[in-house]
């Protein structure tokens, strides 16, 4: 992931609002929600809420899908997995803690030098 677009995504979701509405289209599944629900799920105002989805859109984090006359909103799971590589990528010397790397490290553990054990 290029750090233009890592920045765009973090900020995206340096709110509390729209880190909630990432959660819970994370937990939603590929099938997504509709605007609305998505507000009544998170006690949200409407007029808040298309601000929030828009912003989340504009960083890739998320996609929308026309369904007769509602969008549907998802999460954009390629996006969010680049963005936790980008994040950990230097993780251990990029050796171990990244799920699928063969490492002579058995672990990743968070030690007060925040090293591999």
């Amino acid at each position: 992931m290029d750090e233009n677009l890592a920045v765009s995504a973090l900020a995206a979701l340096a709110h509390a609002s729209r880190l909630a509405v990432f959660r819970l289209l994370v937990q939603a599944g590929p099938e997504g929600m509709g605007a609305t629900r998505i507000a009544d799920e998170l006690s949200i105002p409407p007029s808040s809420m298309s601000f929030h989805l828009k912003e989340l859109a504009h960083a890739g984090l998320v996609t929308q899908t026309k369904a007769g006359r509602s969008l549907i909103y998802a999460a954009d799971f390629s996006s969010m997995n680049a963005l936790v590589a980008f994040l950990t990528e230097n993780c251990c010397g990029g050796a171990a803690c990244l799920p699928g790397r063969n490492s002579s490290r058995s672990s990743c553990s968070t030690s007060k030098e925040g090293a591999c054990s």
